[in-house]
């Protein structure tokens, strides 16, 4: 199916909202780096910059009591699921109104009650942990599935490994999602891995397959709902790479000296902001007054989050162990 006949398949109400989520996770995050730069934020800054379709397109096809274990390029997924732009910038400034409180910087955050699972640094650790939350959907007789992510370096990794052997085998509802973003930190993808796509590492473990251009909105939100029902109606989960680039370095302080910048160039003609735009001109579902208006608000609410943000309190002292160990009454049969 030609792009724009894949674009009409999707109603023209889901696609201004996904729209939405794509220029809120790139405000967002370029406004975060700005943060950076001028010293207001201690530690790094990771984003998806030139990838935010993939986790906006993902999260947009789950439903309501799905779970997202997601990684630190995956801000579009965070937010749909409805972490807020100003609990953001409180998680990396370390205030108390962030996730996890000021015990944490970045994006090592999460929120249960909104169905993501917290993300730690080591690439896909996720996964395991999203093939046991699968499991437990199954032993739970749940209807639900799990959606995870990690990029193409970590699929080198034994945690990606286990968890898609053990899910295969165990043939349990979770989606597997791969940014193939071209580079894990400075290594390339010819230095990583023999297999020409990053796909056909599924094979191994009796898992399909699915590629899809990371840059199209429509494309990887069709692919992540024909696999998240499949996932539902118990066939099983499916491995989906998206073929995509990082426009930035592997985070704020990477220059990223080691990317051709003839490649780079390439890519951003590819921006997947441009190309839903694009898109959304042709098949008569958006104008250039849409776009500024969506870019007005977008800039509204990101400044009103870093406004919260910076007026939100520092954590005390004792909090510094609230939320890390269980209490005796929580612990109870």
């Amino acid at each position: 199916m030609e792009v724009l006949e894949t674009w009409k398949t999707v109603k023209r109400a889901d696609l201004l909202q996904m729209y939405y989520y794509l220029r809120l996770t790139r405000a967002l995050e370029d406004r975060i780096t700005a943060l950076y730069r001028q010293g207001r934020i201690v530690g790094g800054v990771y984003t998806g910059n030139g990838m935010e379709a993939i986790s906006v397109g993902y999260a947009s096809a789950l439903e309501r009591d799905d779970i997202i274990a997601p990684f630190h390029r995956d801000m579009g997924a965070f937010l749909v699921r409805g972490i807020t732009p100003g609990e953001v910038v409180a998680q990396y400034l370390g205030k108390r109104t962030g996730p996890t409180k000021g015990k944490d910087g970045n994006v090592h955050m999460g929120d249960l009650k909104r169905g993501v699972i917290g993300f730690v640094s080591h690439l896909a650790d996720n996964l395991p942990v999203a093939t046991g939350v699968a499991l437990a959907f199954r032993l739970r007789g749940e209807s639900r599935v799990v959606v995870t992510n990690t990029g193409d370096g970590g699929t080198s990794r034994g945690d990606f490994h286990e968890a898609m052997n053990f899910a295969a085998v165990r043939k349990l509802p979770v989606v597997f999602f791969c940014n193939n973003n071209q580079y894990a930190y400075s290594t390339p993808l010819g230095l990583q891995m023999a297999v020409k796509d990053v796909v056909d590492r599924a094979k191994a473990y009796g898992m399909p397959g699915e590629i899809v251009d990371g840059n199209d909105l429509a494309a990887v939100y069709l692919a992540a709902r024909r696999a998240i029902q499949k996932a539902r109606a118990g066939e099983g989960p499916t491995f989906i790479e998206c073929k995509t680039m990082r426009m930035h370095g592997h985070s704020e302080h990477d220059s990223a000296k080691y990317v051709p910048r003839e490649l780079l160039e390439e890519w951003k003609k590819k921006d997947p902001i441009l190309k839903a735009e694009q898109m959304l001109k042709q098949i008569g579902y958006a104008d250039e007054n849409t776009f500024r208006e969506v870019g007005e608000r977008v800039t509204k609410e990101v400044e009103a989050g870093v406004e919260f943000a910076e007026k939100s309190p520092l954590p005390e002292g004792p909090e510094t162990l609230n939320g890390v160990f269980a209490t005796d009454e929580e612990i109870k049969p």
